[in-house]
């Protein structure tokens, strides 16, 4: 079954036994577009961000080779937990996404779901010489090149892949930058939408999903 038939409207056998119809696009997507969040009074978004700074709540899903170096993060050596940093299950849990190394196009599918699905404001780290340039893999037919055309990027972290400890000094740029009040991909993402929903549907042929799908 493709993902296109998965989106047809059909009758669903509830616990009681009762039949009703389901729309997916309707009923299990959001059909509305990201809006632009208006920051709180400046003092008291200063306040939130000093808060969101010390409180990033990381994605656990690898997109890539890097997935790798993130494991020794929280082993007692490297101790992610100091600098305010948990791994979550789910993105509506989390507020960081790490695309650890090389996007292959049908991962960019899945990557973009998970990221309409994170609660703003959220922030993404890009680790590794693939997301900025392709990397190794610079003139492969199924490789993202550009990271930044497909959704906003806070921070990138170079290396081949990077070590625990570049992937931590990324997490304290990461942390500086959300305290000045610049982590602001969210609303980037909503004020652009047009133009990088374009560049996903450009790369991605298949295009068998919602628009906007949180």
């Amino acid at each position: 079954m493709s993902g296109l038939d998965d989106l047809k409207k059909k009758m669903v056998t509830g616990p009681d036994g009762e039949q009703f119809e389901v729309n997916p696009i309707n009923d299990y997507y959001c059909s509305k577009k990201p809006e632009v969040t208006t920051p709180a009074h400046p003092y008291i978004e200063k306040f939130f961000n000093w808060a969101r700074a010390n409180s990033l709540w990381v994605l656990g899903w690898g997109t890539g080779c890097g997935s790798i170096e993130l494991p020794p993060l929280t082993t007692p050596r490297f101790d992610m937990y100091r600098y305010g940093v948990q791994m979550r299950p789910t993105p509506r849990q989390a507020c960081v996404f790490i695309i650890s190394g090389y996007l292959a196009v049908k991962t960019l599918k899945r990557v973009i779901r998970a990221y309409e699905q994170m609660q703003g404001p959220k922030f993404v780290i890009a680790l590794g010489s693939c997301t900025i340039n392709g990397g190794m893999y610079y003139d492969s037919y199924n490789t993202i090149n550009r990271l930044d055309y497909y959704m906003p990027v806070d921070v990138y972290i170079a290396g081949c892949m990077p070590r625990p400890e570049a992937i931590l000094s990324g997490f304290v740029a990461l942390k500086k930058r959300i305290k000045e009040g610049k982590g602001e991909g969210a609303n980037e993402y909503a004020e652009k939408f047009e133009w990088y929903k374009a560049n996903q549907k450009k790369i991605i042929k298949q295009w068998d999903m919602p628009d906007y799908n949180w």
